[in-house]
């Protein structure tokens, strides 16, 4: 218990996340008299992780995209296909923050890149300062459910680790969270729609050679998610291996073809890169050993025989999990998130019959929606910076948006054919 509680004051004092980690598998190894030497055989376990690759080369190929000029092709490509739609600049950026989330990973690094071309377009528009900016902060994690998100890569590698009866592959998850990021889009594009037209939002008339013009400039990016993702489900990628496929797509096109990238660039966007990566596996290798620990000593079970004694129905248990999913999103960044929660709430979740695949797409719709969730959300704070405007504009500006994605969680949540149905047809 007093361990407990000097941890907790390290946390609060701002302590290293990954110290405390493993400080407390450290602590409960010693304090069952088990070797310490297993925390360093459970940390290069690591390594034996072949798709755990695809984390770092996706970060670097996502970093290299946003310091070119891709995010502005993708805004004009979008515009010219969904602008002559009611609320089709809006839509244009539902698309785009999208996209280019699930493509680098960071949904901060969304708002700061997009948010600089799509708030005044809007603005110009005539959309409202309120409407504006409680779409740009909602979307801007919206593409943690499409692939190659990272997070959903470092959700299958931990849920990997833990020797679970159902099989956790990274390509399934891949396919799990089309339809539930698709429904999610599609309320958000509804309301939009629905607000454009009651704000009287003029639209323009579709232009054969604007398209044209914004496909010829975007030659280079358009293949690029056809190749992973097909790759991919076509079995002639593995992840790790799309992940290089990339790396080297970008290289060549933004360093060598379009040069919008010098040279001499790539080693301060390797290092920004890598500083987040390094983050995040640091944090997972401790995260092994500790989890490994909570095993030994049975943790999860003893939880999950706590709860059942007080929850007995899976829908109570389904209730309270996105309650506190939703609290764990407005203070821990996914990644920790992933890292510290899942080794505990997936063997609960598993015991209430839920399948690992529907657990984690329901762990990372709720995530999508703490990052904007008041009063600590992380995207809030961004875009307050970002916008230069008063964090309490922010959070009656992105209110609508978290009902309704509430509302599309809630559907994710209680209807798993939704999640689940694609991967029978995958198979």
């Amino acid at each position: 218990m007093l361990t407990a509680l000097i941890l907790t004051l390290l946390v609060i004092l701002g302590a290293p996340l990954f110290a405390i980690i493993a400080t407390s598998a450290l602590v409960g190894f010693n304090s069952e008299d088990i070797d310490l030497s297993v925390v360093a055989i459970e940390i290069y376990r690591i390594v034996d992780t072949p798709v755990l690759l695809a984390i770092p080369l996706f970060t670097f190929a996502g970093y290299v995209l946003g310091e070119s000029k891709a995010s502005e092709r993708l805004v004009r490509l979008t515009d010219a296909l969904l602008g002559w739609m009611p609320g089709g600049l809006a839509v244009v950026s539902l698309f785009a923050c999208a996209f280019f989330t699930a493509l680098t990973g960071a949904s901060g690094a969304t708002i700061i890149a997009l948010g600089a071309i799509l708030y005044p377009a809007m603005k110009q528009a005539g959309y409202s300062e309120r409407f504006n900016l409680g779409l740009i902060t909602s979307s801007g994690s919206l593409g943690l459910l499409f692939p190659p998100s990272i997070a959903l890569i470092l959700y299958g590698v931990i849920a990997q680790q833990m020797d679970l009866e159902q099989s956790v592959a990274i390509d399934d998850l891949f396919v799990a969270g089309l339809l539930p990021g698709m429904l999610m889009l599609a309320l958000l594009i509804a309301w939009s729609m629905y607000k454009s037209v009651g704000d009287k939002i003029p639209t323009t008339d579709f232009d054969a050679k604007k398209l044209f013009s914004a496909l010829r400039e975007s030659i280079w990016e358009i293949p690029l998610p056809v190749i992973l993702i097909g790759g991919i489900y076509s079995g002639y990628f593995a992840v790790s291996e799309a992940a290089a496929v990339a790396v080297m797509y970008v290289l060549v096109v933004d360093v060598l073809i379009l040069r919008e990238i010098k040279i001499k660039q790539l080693p301060t966007i390797m290092r920004d890169s890598m500083v987040l990566v390094g983050g995040v596996l640091i944090i997972l290798a401790v995260s092994l050993a500790s989890t490994n620990y909570l095993i030994d000593a049975e943790i999860p079970s003893k939880l999950f025989d706590f709860i059942r004694e007080h929850i007995d129905s899976k829908l109570t248990f389904l209730i309270l999990l996105n309650i506190f999913l939703l609290l764990l999103g407005m203070m821990l960044d996914v990644f920790s998130a992933l890292v510290i929660i899942v080794p505990l709430t997936l063997p609960i979740a598993v015991g209430y019959g839920i399948h690992p695949i529907h657990f984690g797409i329901i762990f990372l719709a709720n995530m999508q929606i703490g990052y904007f969730t008041p009063p600590v959300g992380m995207n809030l704070f961004i875009a307050s910076y970002r916008f230069n405007k008063p964090i309490t504009e922010l959070y009656y500006a992105t209110i609508p948006f978290m009902l309704i994605l509430f509302v599309a969680v809630l559907i994710i949540t209680y209807w798993p054919a939704l999640t689940m149905s694609l991967i029978d047809i995958h198979h």
